[in-house]
């Protein structure tokens, strides 16, 4: 397997984020070194909580809500997946299966002998460590999730399953904004919105990640800032753009180019949204799991997050160790509720942990 690291020097001097780098090598599938990274912050005896990332961020996601869960007496722990953050990155599209990022993660977790964890993933970080916490349950005391699921579609109609994978095959590569225009609606077809999310990543080599997490978060600035650093994007200047904030930076730290980005790029596309999806079965029993699963099981989810809105729905319906819980609806917290919503998740989180 070839992979790339990315030199620590991009990530010097990063606003927020002063943390030491903690790393464990794992073996992959062919026997090569994979090296992942993570920070472990707070009161050394205090209740541990496994914080997993989604795509295309990393561990700096989390840089506002860990001190304010070590206030509470809380333990932080965030690794990067690999591909992502401060972590090695495969270089190749097959290398980001589903199934490998969730042995990765398990192989990472055994690595560390992790153990009383209470869990908390949005986004991919949902995906790959609800398959986690399904092989290695013993690990894990509670779990809280926000804004992520746990796809499993068999039964996607004929029509719909053609018509998303000829947009895949067929259609010109959507630009940025017609992505995320798209991305911002909800279609009856249950699909097609989020290929344009899944088409866009993989036939676009050099996203502009910093870029996309700033003009989603930082909507103060003036559409005219925004335009001209969207300008130097297309023109290839991205890393010397004069408008790029400490905030674009600092999610583009990871990828300096287009080699580093395999991850963001083939991640979207593993998402089983197709009957004929390879990580179909180990997601059937994956959901066969927490319809026996006892322990407390929260969802925060956002009310304005138009990828996940719905998914929280069959937890709350089959989990047994939802039943009863206190869930709720964070107002207006946007798909990275860790950025929009930092005080609020992180009490809802403290608080389950020390109530239960």
């Amino acid at each position: 397997m070839e992979i790339v690291r990315t030199p620590d020097k991009f990530f010097a001097n990063l606003k927020d984020y002063p943390y030491e780098p903690c790393y464990t090598t794992i073996k992959t599938h062919d026997h090569t070194d994979l090296r992942i990274h993570h920070i472990d912050e707070g009161p050394e005896n205090g209740p541990l909580l496994l914080c997993l990332h989604g795509q295309p961020v990393w561990s700096y996601l989390y840089r506002k809500m860990i001190p304010l869960l070590n206030q509470e007496g809380i333990r932080v722990i965030a690794p990067d997946l690999p591909g992502y953050g401060k972590s090695d990155k495969p270089a190749t599209r097959e290398d980001y299966s589903y199934q490998r990022q969730v042995d990765w993660m398990g192989q990472w977790l055994e690595a560390n002998d992790l153990k009383n964890l209470n869990f908390f993933g949005q986004d991919w970080g949902g995906l790959i460590g609800l398959r986690v916490i399904a092989n290695q349950p013993e690990r894990f005391d509670r779990v809280i999730i926000s804004n992520t699921g746990l796809p499993y579609r068999p039964d996607v109609p004929q029509e719909i399953v053609q018509k998303v994978k000829d947009f895949r095959d067929n259609a010109k590569t959507p630009t940025l904004p017609e992505m995320a225009k798209k991305l911002r609606t909800t279609d009856k077809d249950q699909g097609l919105s989020f290929a344009y999310w899944q088409k866009y990543c993989w036939e676009t080599e050099d996203i502009p990640i910093g870029f996309m997490m700033s003009s989603m978060l930082e909507r103060k600035r003036s559409k005219l800032i925004t335009m001209l650093d969207l300008l130097f994007i297309n023109l290839g200047l991205k890393n010397i753009s004069p408008f790029q904030t400490e905030l674009g930076r600092a999610y583009a730290a990871p990828f300096p180019d287009k080699s580093y980005k395999m991850g963001p790029r083939a991640m979207p596309s593993q998402v089983p949204t197709m009957p004929d999806d390879p990580s179909l079965e180990a997601q059937k029993k994956a959901w066969d799991f927490f319809e026996t699963f006892e322990k407390p099981f929260l969802c925060a989810f956002s009310d304005n997050d138009p990828v996940t809105r719905g998914a929280d729905r069959q937890f709350l319906k089959v989990v047994p160790g939802a039943q009863g819980q206190p869930h709720c609806s964070v107002e207006r917290g946007g798909h990275f509720i860790q950025e929009e919503k930092p005080e609020e998740i992180s009490s809802i989180i403290s608080s389950f942990i020390t109530s239960t």
